[in-house]
């Protein structure tokens, strides 16, 4: 990558109820040394004020949905948080009054995923930094979502280059000691990964690596009503990245009945009983996994 990286952002609070994110960048704020690199600037983002003072996920709409371009072209779209991405959007988007070179936008999830990377996209340079930082760690997964793109609704959206950092299981509106430090370690790591790129300094950055590509989200058995009619499985709940084979228990319907995965490929489910997704109709995505080269994708 040749582009000099001039800004780069560390986001939480896009989903307020989120505090590991929120935690890190309060601290980040008042301890801006931590984040300070010789050769851009770091800019520190609390996304969602008003759902963050209130610990709830968002006000009006999901602000990880809004920044779809044509809805931020939409005048016709005036809740909370579609005004916000707007206003972000002017600011940091590409056309922006301060573009933005680099996200790392913080989140995190009840499924049982530790640390996962969500690339922007699938470029080479989005590869090699989900990379280089997976392999800082071995548990460290990547995931190429349904949303792994950079023309997406999703926040991260706004720049060329970053990536999403999910970290969990942890319930919402609970920060953990551990999680928030090893959070607080990776990211420190990511900034100076943009650092030593900006530099030229050399890095030791896999030709391939492994990624967790998303092939499609199912939902729970609902009734008419969507209503619930069944639940995850006892056999298949936190097995997040473990392989889901035919005929292997997925749900377990109100009577106690035993559902089974019907296809006929092996996937990997992630985000499994994800509590934010019961509203979305996702009871989780199913994943295949792949070596990708990181220089030519």
């Amino acid at each position: 990558m040749t582009m000099k990286i001039k800004r780069v952002a560390i986001v939480g609070g896009t989903h307020g109820n989120e505090l590991t994110g929120v935690m890190l960048v309060k601290k980040f704020l008042r301890c801006t040394q931590l984040v300070k690199r010789q050769s851009f600037e770091t800019v520190c983002l609390l996304a969602n004020p008003r759902a963050i003072d209130l610990t709830c996920r968002y006000i009006d709409r999901d602000l990880n949905r809004c920044f779809d371009r044509h809805d931020l072209a939409n005048p016709a779209l005036t809740g909370y948080e579609n005004i916000l991405a707007k206003q972000l959007f002017a600011r940091y988007g590409a056309s922006g009054t301060e573009p933005l070179d680099v996200i790392f936008d913080l989140h995190s999830t009840t499924a049982n995923m530790g640390t996962t990377i969500i690339p922007i996209s699938n470029s080479p340079a989005n590869l090699q930094l989900a990379a280089y930082l997976s392999n800082l760690k071995p548990t460290i997964r990547i995931y190429l979502g349904l949303h792994s793109a950079q023309n997406s609704p999703m926040l991260r959206s706004m720049a060329p280059l970053g990536c999403t950092i999910e970290v969990g299981p942890i319930s919402q509106g609970v920060v953990n000691a551990s999680i928030l430090q090893n959070a607080e370690r990776l990211v420190l790591a990511a900034l100076d990964y943009v650092d030593n790129l900006n530099q030229g300094v050399p890095m030791t950055i896999p030709t391939t690596v492994n990624v967790y590509r998303a092939i499609e989200a199912i939902n729970y058995p609902r009734n008419g009503q969507n209503e619930l009619m069944a639940i995850i499985h006892p056999d298949r709940q936190s097995q997040d990245y473990q392989p889901m084979s035919p005929k292997d228990p997925l749900f377990v319907n109100l009577q106690g009945k035993t559902i089974y995965y019907q296809d006929e490929q092996t996937v990997f489910p992630v985000f499994i009983n994800e509590a934010a997704y019961y509203e979305k109709g996702i009871a989780m995505v199913l994943t295949k996994p792949q070596i990708v080269a990181t220089d030519c994708y």
